[in-house]
C-alpha cells in the first residue's frame, strides 16, 4: 500500500510538473519576435499578394494568435475556450501546422509511433550492451576484458551519431545488404500489419538502433563499471568472499543489486535523451520519427507543431523520471526506509 500510495503521489507531482513545462515551453517558443503567420504576412504584403494576406489574417483569429500571450496559452492548452469552445491539447486538438497545412496531430500521427518505436528499440539495445560489459569489466578489473570494454566504450562516447549513421549507410548497405533510409520497406508503407511487414521494420531498426544506442551504453556501460567496483572494495564483499560464497553468486546478490541504482534512475533521462539525440541521425537516415519535423517547426517557428513535440518530449521524461523512482522504491530497501523517515 505504500509503494501504491507513492506511485500515487508521484503521478501528481508528474501533472503538476507537466504544467508547469507547458508554460515554460510556450515562452520558450514565443521569445522570437514574431511568428510564422506574421512573417508570412509580411513577406505576402511586400509582394503585393492581397489575398494570401487575407487567409493569413484569418488563420490568426481562427488560432486566437490576435489575443495575448496568456490567453493564447490557456486557449492552447484548453484551460479557456478558444473561438472554437475549449479545444486545446487537453481536448486532444494538437492545433494547426502552418508550415505544413494540415493538423498536427495527422502530421505527427504516423511519425509518433515510429518515434517510439526506434528509441525503445534503443534503450532495450543499451540495456543489453551497457549491463554485460560493465559487470565483466568491473569482475575482470584490470585485464585485457576491462581495457578493451574501456576502449570501445571510448570510442562509442567519442564518435558522433551522424558520423556513425554515414559509416553504416554506406558499409552496412554494401557488404551486409541492410537496408538503409526509412523503417520500412515502401511496399508495406500503407499495408495492413503482417509478417512480413514485422521482419521488414526489424530489418530496418538494426543500423538506426546501432546508431542511436551506441553513445548511450558506451556511457552507462563505464557507470557500471565504477559504481561495481566502488562496492567490490567494501568490507561486506569480502566478508562473503570469506564465508565461502561462490563468486558469481556474490556479484549478483550483493554488489550488482547496489551498483544496479544509478542504472535504473538513468531510465528518466535515457528516453529524452534518445529522442533528442536522434534528430540528426533521423534526417541523415531518412527515418520517419518527429526528429525532423521539430527541426523544420523550429527552423519556421511552426509554435503548435513544434509546442506538441517538445511536449511529448517532456512527457517522455517525466514518466521515465516516475517509473525510475518507482522502481528505485521497489528495488532498494533503504530507499523506502528513508522516505518513511
Amino acid at each position: 500500500m505504500g509503494i501504491l500510495r507513492y506511485a500515487i503521489y508521484r503521478f501528481g507531482t508528474m501533472l503538476l510538473t507537466l504544467w508547469v513545462v507547458s508554460i515554460l515551453i510556450f515562452a520558450i517558443i514565443n521569445l522570437p519576435p514574431g511568428d510564422f503567420l506574421s512573417n508570412q504576412i509580411a513577406e505576402l504584403q511586400a509582394t503585393g499578394q492581397s489575398a494570401g494576406v487575407a487567409k493569413a489574417e484569418f488563420l490568426r483569429t481562427e488560432y486566437a494568435l490576435d489575443k495575448p500571450l496568456w490567453q493564447q496559452y490557456m486557449i492552447w492548452m484548453g484551460f479557456m475556450p478558444g473561438p472554437h469552445g475549449f479545444s486545446g491539447m487537453i481536448q486532444g486538438n494538437f492545433g494547426w501546422s502552418f508550415e505544413f497545412d494540415a493538423p498536427v496531430s495527422e502530421i505527427v500521427g504516423d511519425s509518433l509511433w515510429m518515434t517510439v518505436l526506434v528509441n525503445l528499440a534503443a534503450v532495450a539495445f543499451v540495456y543489453m550492451v551497457a549491463l554485460p560489459l560493465g559487470v565483466l569489466a568491473a569482475a575482470r578489473s584490470r585485464t585485457w576484458v576491462d581495457y578493451t570494454s574501456a576502449f570501445v566504450g571510448y570510442l562509442g562516447l567519442a564518435t558522433p551519431n551522424f558520423l556513425l549513421a554515414l559509416i553504416l549507410f554506406y558499409y552496412g548497405h554494401r557488404y551486409f545488404n541492410l537496408p538503409i533510409g526509412g523503417l520500412m520497406d515502401p511496399i508495406y508503407e500503407n499495408a495492413p500489419m503482417s509478417w512480413d511487414k514485422v521482419k521488414s521494420i526489424l530489418l530496418h531498426l538494426i543500423v538506426p538502433t546501432f546508431v542511436i544506442g551506441t553513445s548511450g551504453a558506451s556511457a552507462m556501460m563505464q557507470r557500471l563499471r565504477a559504481n561495481m567496483l566502488d562496492e567490490l572494495g567494501k568490507p561486506y564483499v569480502e566478508t562473503a568472499v570469506a564465508k565461502g560464497l561462490a563468486p558469481r553468486k556474490m556479484l549478483t546478490k550483493y554488489p550488482l543489486r547496489v551498483a544496479f541504482n544509478p542504472f535504473v534512475a538513468d531510465i528518466g533521462n535515457l528516453l529524452p535523451s534518445m529522442v533528442s539525440g536522434s534528430v540528426l541521425v533521423s534526417v541523415v537516415l531518412g527515418l520517419q520519427t518527429i526528429g525532423p519535423d521539430l527541426l523544420q517547426a523550429l527552423k519556421s517557428q511552426d509554435m503548435f507543431l513544434s509546442g506538441f513535440v517538445l511536449m511529448f518530449v517532456a512527457l517522455l521524461t517525466l514518466i521515465g523520471t516516475m517509473v525510475s523512482d518507482v522502481l528505485l522504491v521497489l528495488l532498494d530497501p533503504r530507499i523506502r526506509y528513508e522516505g518513511r523517515k
